[in-house]
């Protein structure tokens, strides 16, 4: 049994051109993940950010707040998002392309409504399980390899969350599309590089 799993990162139509949150060439790292995909022997899980239309995160929520300022949580400093990955509308789904037929997991977040969820281990407050690390060990892995949207964001707080759990993590930086808001990028590589995450 292998002790390696390929996590693709919110690869969902809404993160993708023409998205509600778009990610600057999101779409063109989908061929690379399906070759990923079809090449790994171990576990694929997929994450899908799954919010209920009110969710706390949207600028819509908060009168007069632009998308992409900043407001205080009860667990810290929140980015106010577009409306963006609304459970059950198309902007939520898989990119249409992605081969999600071989995925053994598909792990659903941000479905609380008070609290956002970047990390595929936690919640926002950083203490609030998703579960995966449970699936993760009781499965024997203990290597993983990420991948998907957006670098800075899920992909970079799986990735450091992973690290910190004790996974031997890479980023497979090259199948990953930034947001890159006000240097969130160059942050987040330095950060996974402190964590301990190889980026490839």
């Amino acid at each position: 049994m292998s002790d390696h799993a390929l996590i693709v990162i919110d690869l969902q139509i809404d993160f993708c051109p023409g998205g509600a949150l778009a990610v600057a060439g999101g779409d063109g790292i989908v061929p690379g993940v399906n070759a990923l995909i079809g090449t790994e022997g171990g576990a694929v899980i997929l994450t899908q950010d799954w919010h209920p239309a009110d969710h706390a995160s949207f600028a819509s929520q908060h009168a007069g707040a632009a998308p992409f300022s900043v407001t205080g949580m009860p667990y810290g400093p929140q980015t106010l998002w577009p409306d963006h990955c609304v459970q059950g509308t198309p902007g939520a789904a898989f990119h249409p392309g992605l081969a999600t037929d071989r995925a053994d997991l598909i792990l659903r977040k941000g479905f609380r409504r008070a609290i956002d969820s970047y990390s595929a281990f936690f919640e926002n407050d950083r203490t609030t399980p998703t579960g995966l690390e449970g699936y993760l060990r009781t499965r024997g892995i203990t290597r993983l390899t990420l991948a998907g949207l957006a670098t800075d964001y899920c992909v970079n707080f799986s990735a450091v969350d992973g690290a910190h759990l004790g996974f031997d993590v890479t980023v497979r930086t090259d199948l990953c599309r930034a947001i890159d808001l006000d240097g969130s990028l160059a942050q987040a590589m330095a950060g996974m590089a402190a964590a301990g995450v190889t980026l490839a």
